[in-house]
This record gives C-alpha cells, structure tokens and sequence, in this order.
C-alpha cells in the first residue's frame, strides 16, 4: 500500500514552516492556497476510499471514477 500523506497533516506541515503555533507568521492569500491545496487533497482521498469500496464490495476493479465524483458532489459539494 502506498503512504499517502493525509490532507491534515499536509496542513501542520506547511504551518511548521512558518513558526511556533503562538507566532505563525502567514499571510491570508499563502493561508487560502495551502486550505485549497488541503481540500483538493481530501476529495482525491474521498473519491479514492469510494472507489476502493465499490471495487471491495463488487469483488473485482472497477473504474469507479465518474461514481466517485458524483458521489463527492453530492456529500461534499462542488
């Protein structure tokens, strides 16, 4: 199984960069991109899990890629 870094912890590091929690240090446009970036990684992982579920619970590998989306559409939005 591959390590994948979880959209949280991309998070924590990114914001260890900018300096103790007490005196982060970051501006609200460098803010907005690293949410961005963390919430494009959480639908990936969300889609992935889904489609990882429909393969496991079919028995077989699908290409589950266009239900994955619609499924994130309609739990998550977007």
């Amino acid at each position: 199984m591959e390590n994948k870094q979880w959209a949280v912890e991309f998070l924590r590091k990114e914001f260890e960069g900018y300096g103790s929690p007490s005196a982060l240090q970051i501006d609200w446009e460098t803010f907005d991109e690293l949410i961005a970036q963390a919430k494009a990684m959480e639908k990936e992982q969300i889609k992935n899990a889904y489609g990882q579920g429909v393969a496991d619970e079919a028995g077989e590998i699908l290409d589950s890629t266009k239900d994955a989306e619609e499924y994130y559409n309609k739990n998550y939005g977007e």
